[in-house]
Parts: C-alpha cells; sequence; structure tokens
C-alpha cells in the first residue's frame, strides 16, 4: 500500500491511499482522483519525507512542531488548519440544512414572506437570482460545498 501526500491546483492538501506507484500514475492519467475540496482534478504528488522509527534516540535530536517556536497569532495561518476549518464549517453546513437545489431562489423567497416554514436552506441561484434576492432584502451567501460531501459519509 502506498500513501502519497498530493495537492490540487488550489493547494488543498490531502492523502491518496494506491496499491502501488503504477496505480496512483493510471488513476490519475484517467482523472480519478479528485480534490475532496474542490473536486479538481489537476492533481500533483508533494513531496514526503521517509518515516524513521528513531525509538530510543536521544531527546537532542528531537524536532519541534511545525510553528512551535513562532509566537501564537504570527505570520499567517498554517493552511492545513485552514482546510480543516473549512470542511468542518461545510460540514455543519450539509448536516443543518436542507437541500432545496435549483429551486433556491424561490424558496428563500418563500420563507422570507412567510409563504414557507422558517428554516436553514441551500442550493444553487445563479448570479442574476442571487443579485434579485439581495434587492429584496433576502441575505444570502456563497459556500462551494466539496462534492465528497454531498454523498452519504461512510
Amino acid at each position: 500500500m502506498k500513501v502519497f501526500n498530493l495537492a490540487c491546483e488550489h493547494e488543498h492538501r490531502f492523502e491518496g491511499w494506491f496499491g502501488s506507484a503504477e496505480d496512483y500514475d493510471a488513476q490519475l492519467a484517467r482523472g480519478l482522483i479528485e480534490c475532496p475540496v474542490c473536486a479538481s482534478t489537476a492533481i500533483r504528488k508533494l513531496p514526503a519525507a521517509p518515516r524513521l522509527n528513531l525509538s530510543g534516540a536521544s531527546e537532542k535530536l528531537a524536532v519541534p512542531a511545525r510553528g512551535a517556536e513562532a509566537e501564537p497569532g504570527a505570520g499567517s495561518p498554517d493552511p492545513r488548519m485552514l482546510q480543516a476549518m473549512f470542511m468542518k464549517m461545510a460540514r455543519a453546513l450539509v448536516e443543518n440544512t436542507e437541500d432545496v437545489g435549483d429551486r433556491f431562489a424561490d424558496e428563500a423567497r418563500k420563507i422570507h414572506y412567510r409563504e414557507a416554514p422558517e428554516r436553514g436552506i441551500r442550493g444553487v441561484a445563479s448570479p442574476d437570482e442571487a443579485r434579485a434576492l439581495a434587492e429584496e432584502g433576502i441575505e444570502v451567501f456563497s459556500f462551494p460545498i466539496p462534492a465528497a460531501l454531498k454523498e452519504p459519509v461512510q
């Protein structure tokens, strides 16, 4: 089993497990590997350090955790932490809203004008529909839901 660190063209990082390096190459060539965040199939393998079993090595060889020496809040946030936060928000949206699909604008209006029960909804609206909703005083926002979260989680 080969485990590769992968990234898409948008720098979303994730792991891929393959039977062999040849399996990875074949799946990549057929476009079968996609980013779990944005569904991009422009994937590349990231360099990986080998795992060294240093049990019994002296403590002076210990490497501090990434960013351990930096002050809290210093510099830019860790991209892995941002990606994890994004996925957590996306999961919360999926779990706590109803998917109304392309009926989003109509359903948002019904809720706003109290023609339908108030509830959280998500769906798809064109830029023109979103602009019309905003002009009517109906607040909406765009938040891309990764394709992996649209299916039941195993």
